[in-house]
């Protein structure tokens, strides 16, 4: 339930108001032409599994069913609505949605495993830039009476400063994995760097590796007793000494990276720092050139870039789809709260989906629930 101005609302009211202001979002959006849709509450785990991998089971609710196989309840909408439309959607598209996600939380929190969801997702090829700006504008526009907090960044900066490194394919593609994983991106970086050696046991079976060779070293580890053939393990630890004898990440580019994870501030001022490292790091020559573009779309949609926040390593461990501008807005008076609204770019999502025939897409989420404890004074 939520309280505010000392009055308590109770739950079934609580319900009915966050649904009565997303049935009011919902048909916002369909009047500026998005189309409304449904999306199953049940949905098929294999494709999200593929899409995030094994930690999804840590925020989703998996049941199975004996003809259909694994199933997850509806953790969002986007990626049931991109398969829609990759299916049979025309071009340029925008859709609207309202409806109950569901996600699992850690033993004793407060937060909901349920709760409301309105959203607005624009399949836009022509000008991706102008498309960003005109969703933030949207989502500004509608949530300023509230007085919340915005703040933006791009998901692509990461991916762009690691494409540019100076190591190998394998190394690459290990930091760009983990890229939504500040502490495991963090230790890879340091040992990629030459900060840190080795762990202790790796180090020991490269040793013996190198005395022995992978056939004697397999011969000498008894009989096989996992899922693995000898073939795969040998594979491995092949991959493993090829990695050992690489050379370390220039110092330069390692300080470049740190540095672009560090960059916040007021959007242009971010931008001009960005700009600094693209010496060290080529690759942040186009990443710049898409802010810097999307910055002027905004100004022509009436968003100040000068007060627009920009953090490079935003919504970095919340939003793995997203491969290009994100952006959150926060109740500045409930800190413990999470962000009443998010959104952002995942082209490459609607690539995957749809077999490599992907189209720029960009989208964005309300919790109408969240809104109407704001407008109670209270939390939800």
């Amino acid at each position: 339930m939520a309280e505010g101005d000392g009055q308590v609302l109770s739950a079934p009211e609580s319900a009915a108001a966050g649904r009565a202001l997303g049935e009011a979002l919902l048909a916002r959006f369909a009047a500026l032409g998005a189309v409304p849709v449904e999306a199953p509450i049940l949905l098929p785990a294999a494709t999200l599994l593929d899409l995030y991998g094994e930690d999804i089971r840590a925020r989703a609710y998996v049941t199975s069913d004996p003809g259909l196989g694994e199933m997850m309840l509806r953790p969002d909408f986007t990626v049931p609505v991109v398969e829609a439309h990759m299916r049979e959607g025309a071009e340029p598209a925008r859709y609207t949605y309202l409806g109950p996600v569901f996600r699992r939380q850690e033993p004793g929190s407060t937060r909901p495993r349920e709760y409301l969801q309105v959203g607005y997702e624009l399949f836009e090829r022509d000008d991706p830039a102008a498309a960003d700006a005109e969703v933030f504008a949207l989502f500004s526009e509608l949530l300023a009476p509230r007085g919340l907090r915005a703040a933006t960044g791009d998901a692509g900066l990461l991916a762009a400063a690691v494409a540019g490194l100076e190591t190998s394919p394998a190394r690459k593609a290990a930091l760009a994995r983990h890229i939504w994983r500040p502490a495991r991106f963090r230790r890879l970086l340091d040992r990629f760097g030459g900060r840190t050696p080795l762990p202790e046991v790796r180090a020991s079976l490269l040793a013996r590796l190198e005395q022995a060779g992978p056939e004697a070293l397999i011969t000498g580890a008894g009989p096989e007793i996992g899922l693995r053939a000898a073939q795969e393990v040998a594979a491995r630890l092949q991959a493993l000494a090829e990695d050992a004898a690489q050379p370390p990440i220039p110092a330069a580019q390692v300080a470049a990276l740190e540095a672009l994870m560090e960059v916040r501030g007021p959007a242009p001022e971010a931008l001009s720092a960005i700009r600094r490292l693209e010496g060290a790091l080529p690759p942040l020559s186009a990443a710049a050139g898409r802010i810097e573009a999307r910055l002027d779309a905004l100004a022509r949609c009436g968003i100040a870039p000068e007060a627009l926040p920009f953090e490079a390593t935003h919504g970095r461990t919340t939003q793995e789809y997203f491969d290009g501008f994100v952006f959150g807005f926060t109740a500045p008076g409930h800190p413990d709260w999470p962000p009443v609204a998010t959104g952002g770019r995942y082209d490459a999502l609607t690539r995957a989906l749809g077999a490599g025939g992907g189209i720029p897409a960009i989208g964005g989420v309300i919790r109408p629930g969240l809104l109407a404890a704001l407008e109670r004074g209270g939390a939800q």
